[in-house]
């Protein structure tokens, strides 16, 4: 069933693997199609298997996968396939291609010897010796078992890392992005491909300062003979340019013509490798018994360059005379003895040294510590006296050897770190392995294990062998201008200098190698975009277009031309790479995820938790600016691939961190309510959606936006009618909907939908569950029920006004938006405006935080915020102002302050008409029962009877003596949507109780509108020519229809009236008025006297946020 599985599952080395294209990994094991499968399935539907018969289409029988599931391989197409594509380009097309093989490699030729590689380089050649005569054994000891330590630590965690399944090609990227997620994947293995790019060049430079400084000095292009101090240095480094250019281009040309040549050429590679160290083994031991000659010339105490003389002497003996040297020459402006010479050459001795006095000699404790030499100044033999004169000017100093860099403890780190690197080789490899889980672990530790006694023992072994102005004699130039270490080589120098040569040779082109491959598993990974074009390569899936980027980044390494400069770069990001290994072990450890079981047990959390803090101290011990560099770029990456990469899901630790960081902190939530300055409004925005679940008001998510700036908790519930079992898909088609207006609106929070039998109570439950623990929604945000009115939407505004009452009985906030269509979007700007707070009842603070919070976002940004506060006849309004300027100032609030005083007055004939009409619409809504012929009988006689009582009273007559000065003549504007209305039109505008327009009034009824007016054009007139007749006495001659109205009803209906009169004159032109919302009645005899309340309170205004304070203090004034 599963034979053509490397066809289709990811491999990051495989030329057809198009990256992750689903957004999970799913296994291939369940809902399988295939036609062998459900023959094997239909031999089980017998009596044996009769229970489970109805789920055989979906869930096959174990019997009949168990065999796939034992030969389960993600083996990508590797290497190998990689040659065999290339040998087939040439043969017929009818020609099928062979077979893929199984893989073959065992530890040794699969793990073990790669590593041992990669991990023998450049470093053990040309700088080793010079570390430990800088360092001294014991500095050196601590730096190899420092990085040693680390690498093995790290291996220990890839092995855990790499038993946890199956690993496919792509190593250590693999490894991260599957344990770390996309982000940390996509960073470290940028990260880890970089490293193996400056690698790359690293190991050119090495073998270009072999090539000319000891094999073929004369090739040099810039000659540096006779040049002294930074002419010489340039001219080195010039050469190295060029000539490090011309390999690199012959590399990447090897490499693309084909890979298998490098592959072929490894092994040879290996065997130079290998033979160069066990030639310094074996002429460690010939010191023992026989030193090698390699003489020292030793002026006073300075080390002197070979070249230019033959005899370390001023003078000789010969004829019974006394002859002058070339070395008198060279410090002499004569040959003659009365010759004038250089102070120093005349005030110290030459002496000769062995440079190799041998193992048994002692010379380990001159060699014990370390010592650093700044740039220019002179290798000086230990305890060896000279005569100088500190003031006397240095002259002839290019006869010395001298430092060419400054050395101190950090920089040896940073030089020597990239000598241990390669533990990686095997995983690379886990395609092609027989038994990855097995030989990875055994193969890598071993390999550490042979490398790190190799490091430990010849620190100790070069500082027991070798004089310590050898050692830190970096380009020998005080031996003849051989390699240090080849002097130490048995039987020739030349074993060491060749076999070094080719081995640097080697690595570099396995970093051309793989890098690129590397670089292609990321880009056909799909998470950094702008990667994509670097995962296409030639037909058989070699990545060119990756081949060639890494050329021209490892040119960069090139251009920099110091391998010691180079050195320290790559360490950076190796480290970094390890960094995160370690981590991914540590978090997969500790977070016990259920699918952690490594097959490699030989690992703890403490020894990942131990690498990584190696891996980090290292990073800085290096080079602290290198190691910011490093992680400016990772965290550049990290931040693109979560911005722009695509979403992914892996099962990868930092998932689980954030479970398990969400479930404490949710923890920590339950130990007690937030404090007044932690508190912000959690909202659980409640929308309703249509037959299309279409949601109804987008703006409503759009204010949230606005609100919560991306901050807090933000909940979006809505209800669907049904049962769970039958409407489970309608539920989340509509999740779908949320989530994606969500996204649109850049609402961040939570979709919740839940199904209920009817909207009532999946409201209900929607507030009663929404949330966890202790982040729990505080605020609930539900829109006006716009068509309250209407017989058919009966049920919406009792609703509405049941979640009034819930969130006022669990301690809630609660934001009615009227007219939520009017509200800005989130691409609007006010660019002047008030945003009006009418402060009349003490809410916790609510009505002004959240002007505040809206004047963060760009919408209300520009919009002023204005405070106005009602005062009473018994207050002082002067003293009331100077109090709330002083609040808002300890509030740290700008905002202007009005106080508006209303006077006591008394109530209208228009507020009891008001009370009357909506009195007798509660009666008409009580009927809903009847039928519709009685229904609209009933409806039509209560109309008729109210019409004829407002006919007999002439309006003029009922207007107040306190509001006869009012203009009048306000229009009546008419909405078509809203054509069915009970008391007036909703854009109608009066600006006083009693003034003479009055507005329209209907009664709807199902299937049909009445539209009544109350007054006449020829009562307009007469109430506008006689103002003074009439007053405050009429209202004691009340007519039978007023007398049974409630008198409670009365006076919220009066109230009602006056505070839209005022906050029409102060707030009409605002762009946002919040006001303190009533409570709901406590009976639910007069719901809709409620709603009627709500509606005359915001008559008139564009934009209302009617706001309920949740019982708590929001605000303080405390810091």
């Amino acid at each position: 069933m599963l034979n053509n599985l490397t066809d289709t599952e990811e491999g990051e080395g495989g030329p057809n693997c198009q990256g992750d294209g689903n957004p999970k990994e799913s296994s291939p094991f369940i809902n399988s199609s295939s036609a062998s499968d459900v023959e094997k399935s239909q031999q089980y539907n017998g009596k044996n298997m009769a229970l489970f018969e109805e789920e055989m289409d979906n869930s096959p029988m174990v019997s009949s996968i168990l065999s796939s599931l034992a030969n389960y391989s993600n083996l990508p197409q590797g290497s190998k396939e990689h040659e065999e594509a290339e040998n087939e380009e040439g043969a017929a097309p009818s020609k099928k291609k062979t077979a893929v093989k199984a893989p073959s490699l065992g530890t040794l030729m699969g793990v073990y010897l790669p590593c041992i590689q990669n991990i023998f380089g450049v470093i053990l050649f040309l700088r080793m010796t010079w570390m430990v005569g800088i360092g001294g054994v014991f500095g050196s000891f601590i730096i190899v078992f420092m990085c040693c330590s680390t690498t093995m630590l790290t291996a220990i965690s890839m092995s855990a890392i790499a038993t946890n399944g199956v690993v496919p090609a792509g190593g250590s990227y693999y490894m991260i992005s599957r344990s770390l997620g996309p982000e940390f994947g996509g960073a470290v293995g940028i990260c880890f491909y970089l490293g193996t790019t400056f690698a790359g060049a690293m190991y050119i430079l090495g073998a270009i300062e072999l090539l000319l400084i000891y094999i073929l000095p004369q090739a040099a292009i810039f000659k540096m003979e006779g040049l002294e101090g930074a002419d010489m240095e340039a001219a080195m480094l010039n050469n190295m340019r060029v000539y490090g250019t011309i390999v690199l281009s012959f590399m990447a040309t090897v490499v693309f013509v084909g890979v298998k040549y490098v592959n072929k050429l490894a092994l040879v590679f290996l065997a130079c490798v290998i033979l160069s160290i066990l030639a310094v083994y074996a002429g460690v031991i010939k010191t023992a018994f026989e030193p090698p000659v390699f003489p020292v010339c030793i002026l006073g105490n300075r080390t002197l360059i070979s070249k230019g003389f033959d005899v370390c002497a001023k003078v000789i003996e010969r004829d019974n005379g006394t002859v002058t040297t070339k070395l008198w020459k060279i410090f002499c402006d004569s040959e003659f003895l009365n010759a004038t010479c250089d102070e120093y050459f005349v005030n110290n001795n030459v002496s000769e040294i062995q440079g190799i006095p041998g193992v048994s000699s002692g010379i380990l404790a001159e060699n014990l510590f370390g010592y650093y030499l700044e740039k220019g100044d002179f290798l000086e033999k230990r305890g060896i006296s000279a005569m100088q004169d500190p003031e006397a000017i240095v002259t002839n100093s290019n006869r010395y050897v001298l430092a060419d860099i400054t050395s101190f403890f950090t920089l040896l780190v940073g030089i020597y770190f990239p000598s241990v690197t390669g533990i990686m080789a095997g995983s690379n490899r886990s395609g092609d392995l027989r038994d990855a889980q097995k030989s990875i672990p055994i193969g890598t530790i071993a390999a550490i294990t042979t490398t790190s006694i190799v490091y430990m023992s010849a620190v100790v072994l070069f500082g027991a062998c070798i004089e310590g102005v050898v050692l830190r004699d970096k380009f020998g130039e005080g031996v003849n201008g051989n390699l240090v270490i080849g002097t130490l080589a048995w039987p020739s120098p030349w074993v060491i200098v060749i076999g070094s040569f080719f081995s640097t040779c080697g690595a570099g082109l396995q970093s051309l190698t793989g890098a690129p491959r590397l670089l292609q598993a990321i880009s056909r990974d799909s998470v950094i975009p702008f990667l994509k074009v670097f995962g296409h390569g030639k037909a058989n899936g070699e990545p060119t277009w990756a081949l060639l980027l890494t050329a021209g980044i490892c040119e960069i390494g090139i251009i920099i031309a110091s391998l010691d400069a180079v050195a320290p770069i790559l360490s950076m990001f190796f480290l970094m790479c390890y960094m995160f290994v370690n981590l991914a072990c540590a978090l997969q450890t500790l977070l016990r995820t259920p699918n952690w079981r490594p097959r490699f047990k030989f690992y703890h959390w403490a020894l990942s938790f131990l690498g990584m803090s190696l891996c980090l101290s290292l990073m800085f011990i290096c080079s602290w600016y290198y190691a910011i560099v490093a992680m400016v770029i990772a965290t550049c990456i990290y931040k693109y691939i979560e911005f722009a990469g695509a979403e992914k899901e892996w099962g990868d630790g930092i998932r689980g961190i954030s479970l398990s960081a969400a479930r404490f902190a949710l923890m920590r939530l339950e130990e007690g309510p937030p404090h007044t300055k932690n508190w912000r409004p959690q909202i659980m925005v409640l929308v309703s959606m249509d037959a299309e679940h279409n949601v109804e008001q987008p703006r409503l998510l759009s204010l949230t936006n606005q609100l919560k700036a991306g901050k807090g908790l933000t909940i979006v519930g809505t209800s669907v009618v049904g049962t769970y079992l039958n409407n489970h898909a309608e539920a989340q088609q509509a999740d779908q909907v949320l989530r994606k207006l969500m996204e649109t609106e850049k609402v961040k929070g939570f979709s919740q939908v839940v199904i209920s039998s009817n909207l009532r109570d999946g409201t209900s439950h929607l507030i009663q569950v929404g949330g966890l623990g202790g982040l729990k929604h505080n605020t609930v945000l539900v829109s006006w029920p716009r068509t309250w009115k209407q017989a058919e939407d009966n049920l919406r505004f009792r609703n509405f006004i049941e979640v009034v009452r819930e969130t006022t009985a669990a301690s809630m906030a609660l934001l009615v938006p009227k007219n939520i269509a009017a509200y800005p979007s989130n691409g609007e700007r006010f660019t002047e405006g008030h945003i009006d707070v009418w402060w009349i009842v003490h809410d916790g603070g609510m009505l002004m935080l959240l002007p505040f919070l809206l004047r963060q976002h760009k919408v209300w940004r520009k919009c002023k915020m204005r405070i106005f506060t009602v005062a009473q006849m018994d207050d002082n309004s002067i003293q009331m102002k100077k109090d709330l300027i002083t609040f808002l100032y300890h509030l740290r609030i700008d905002a202007e302050v009005e106080v508006v005083e209303m006077h006591d007055s008394d109530i209208s004939a228009y507020t009891y008409e008001k009370t009357l009409v909506m009195e007798q619409r509660s009666q008409i809504l009580k009927q809903m029962h009847l039928t519709k012929n009685e229904m609209e009988r009933e409806i039509q006689s209560i109309t008729d009877s109210s019409r004829g009582s407002i006919r007999r009273k002439n309006p003029s007559n009922l207007r107040s003596q306190q509001s006869s000065e009012e203009p009048a003549g306000v229009s009546v504007v008419e909405k078509p949507e809203e054509e069915v209305q009970l008391i007036h039109n909703k854009n109608a505008t009066p600006t006083s109780p009693t003034s003479p327009i009055t507005p329209a009034g209907g009664v709807a009824t199902p299937g049909s509108g009445v539209q009544m007016t109350w007054t006449d054009k020829a009562e307009h007139q007469a109430a506008a020519a006689h103002p003074e007749q009439g007053g405050v006495k009429d209202i004691f001659n009340m007519k039978p229809e007023w007398e049974s109205l409630n008198q409670s009803n009365v006076r919220r209906m009066h109230t009602a009236l006056r505070l839209n009169e005022v906050i029409m004159k102060k707030s009409k032109d605002a762009k946002l008025v919040l006001l303190n919302m009533p409570g709901p009645p406590k009976n639910r005899m007069g719901e809709e006297n409620y709603m009627e309340f709500l509606e005359v309170l915001t008559e008139g205004l564009n934009r209302v946020l009617l706001v309920r304070g949740g019982g708590r203090e929001v605000i303080t004034i405390y810091s």
